[in-house]
């Protein structure tokens, strides 16, 4: 029985609406829609959508939620694609609170440079602008579906991204709140950050940058993960290289998809390279681009900064499909992207209720208009997508530029099945656009054909760092259910996106149980980069991390498709 001093719903909102303001407060289930459905899929009712201004809000919010015995779900910039950051149904036992987080995005750039401490609503490509300015880079770089994706949301994840030698966002340097397993909720500083004693000093001297910038404690924590260049290196090794319920990266708020409230984490930053050349690869052959994989990697000095792959068929579904995109970051810049794809949204809630307005309207819109431009891809790209199945986009820096010229030279001199090109300054803007905009374009590919095709099914696995045939061979019993087959991923990570079109009629949660059986068969790990949201079972060193992170199972209940009941002692750990 619930106890006689857990507040009602009603009285839930009203000390919300005093501590937030009522503008902050959303209740109203028409007006806070956009932030309870998922990005791709997904979607719950809530008792409302909080907006908190400062960090101390955070914490008030998290103090009244306690109190109403409700759930609680941390939303950022919303741009996960396995539903982890919104209510997943409407079958929890309690009322689900969304706090979202986007309005407190400082960063503090510490250490000379060398580390940035950034709040939870803080970009990724607000981090790489910052960073620029002082001859720094981030742990990751802007993805396809994630030109808003926040910082700390990334950590959460244990997200990768497209950097070879950066491996999985990683710290052991964080601020967060959690419910501990007396119900008590707690605030814990492993900044390593002198920044107070009570919620109020910390929150408040982290949020206007009272603390000393210039020379942090070294304590021997990790801000990032140091060993990813040796492990990816191992091309003999029979495990993936990242994935996100790889133990040894599963640490407070890394990997922790929601189960703390995340206030700040300290991440290393990375000095920018002097110079970078980016070649464009082209082969018919899997074995060829294995055997420059592992050559690379095992026998080169530098190894690459990024090795994007695209199959042919990506390539063109990208090419229509996310022409929009692409046009869109070319001509205004990743600055607006975020915004518009926020007033994209808006419109797409306010559209969904007008049941006379077609479906996807502002999609079907955006590709018309799209469709209109000429073509807008490089013409050796284009030759090379007529000429080649296979696609690999090698940015390559400094010192690495040479080694990679003298190399690819070699191997090719002595290749019937594929070539290289060196990419001048736009072609290689223009590959990288067209890479970035894959995962946005297989899913417009499913809204403007929704009547010819079935549900797009979307994995992203890891294979082992040894595996030679690392392009998949499916049998006739799943082959039956495709329309389309959509190849792209990291390649020298062996972190791959497959996006499967199904024909219209297939069951998909059946497809996906056949090939989530066929990709443990081969070793594989998934998700890779994206996380289990609601979308996948989480294995049981991810089950155990959660356990031990949410004892009550308050927080982002029923990620991992574990249960959403609330746990009441620490007998259940």
């Amino acid at each position: 029985m619930p106890s006689q001093d857990i507040i009602s719903p009603d009285q839930v909102l009203d000390k919300l609406t005093n501590v937030l303001g009522a503008s902050n407060v959303q209740a109203d289930p028409e007006k806070n829609e956009h932030y309870r459905m998922g990005w791709r899929s997904g979607g719950g009712a809530a008792l409302a959508v909080l907006f908190p201004q400062k960090l101390l809000e955070i914490w008030r919010s998290l103090e009244i939620c306690v109190e109403g015995d409700c759930i609680i779900i941390m939303q950022a910039a919303k741009t996960g694609l396995t539903e982890g950051s919104t209510p997943s149904g409407n079958d929890y036992d309690r009322p689900v609170v969304v706090i979202n987080t986007l309005a407190m995005n400082q960063l503090y750039l510490v250490n000379d440079n060398e580390q940035v401490i950034s709040l939870p609503g803080a970009t990724l490509h607000q981090l790489q602008s910052q960073l620029k300015a002082v001859n720094r880079a981030p742990h990751s770089v802007i993805g396809s579906s994630t030109l808003g994706a926040s910082i700390i949301g990334g950590v959460s994840n244990n997200s990768g991204g497209a950097l070879v030698k950066r491996g999985p966002a990683y710290t052991e340097l964080a601020l967060f709140a959690q419910i501990d397993k007396h119900g008590q909720l707690v605030l814990v500083n492993h900044l390593d950050v002198e920044l107070g004693d009570t919620p109020e000093e910390i929150l408040t001297n982290l949020q206007t940058g009272n603390f000393d910038k210039r020379e942090l404690p070294d304590t021997g924590k990790l801000a990032s993960d140091k060993e990813y260049i040796a492990r990816v290196k191992d091309v003999d090794a029979s495990t993936p290289s990242r994935f996100n319920a790889d133990k040894r990266r599963l640490y407070e708020a890394s990997g922790c998809a929601g189960k703390l409230a995340v206030f700040a984490v300290r991440l290393d930053t990375y000095p920018t390279a002097v110079k970078e050349k980016t070649f464009y690869i082209g082969t018919n052959s899997v074995s060829e681009l294995a055997q420059l994989r592992r050559q690379m990697l095992s026998s080169f000095d530098n190894i690459p900064e990024v090795g994007e792959y695209m199959h042919r068929d990506i390539f063109d579904v990208s090419a229509k499909y996310g022409k929009d995109t692409f046009l869109s970051i070319k001509h205004l810049g990743t600055n607006a992207l975020p915004r518009l794809f926020s007033i994209k949204g808006a419109m797409d809630a306010k559209f969904h209720k007008w049941s006379w307005m077609p479906k996807h309207f502002t999609d079907k819109v955006m590709q018309f208009i799209a469709n209109i431009f000429p073509k807008h891809l490089p013409k050796r790209m284009l030759e090379y997508r007529d000429q080649y199945e296979h696609h690999l986009i090698l940015k390559m820096s400094d010192d690495g530029i040479a080694e990679a010229q003298n190399f690819l030279e070699a191997f090719f001199a002595v290749s019937d099945t594929g070539n290289y090109f060196e990419c001048s300054q736009e072609e290689s803007e223009s590959a990288f656009l067209h890479r970035f905009a894959a995962a946005g374009a297989a899913l417009r590919y499913e809204v403007i054909h929704e009547k010819e095709v079935g549900d797009i099914l979307a994995l992203d696995i890891a294979i082992p760092r040894n595996e030679l045939e690392w392009l998949e061979t499916l049998p006739e019993d799943i082959e039956q259910h495709l329309e389309k087959k959509l190849y792209y991923g990291h390649f020298f990570c062996y972190v791959f996106h497959q996006d499967y079109i199904l024909k219209k009629g297939s069951d998909a949660h059946l497809v996906k149980k056949m090939m989530l059986e066929l990709l443990s068969a081969r070793g594989a790990k998934y998700p890779a980069e994206h996380n289990v949201g609601h979308l996948y079972e989480a294995e049981p060193d991810l089950q155990n991390f959660y356990k031990s992170l949410d004892p009550t199972n308050t927080f982002n209940p029923g990620i991992g498709k574990m249960s959403k009941t609330k746990r009441n002692c620490s007998c259940c750990l």
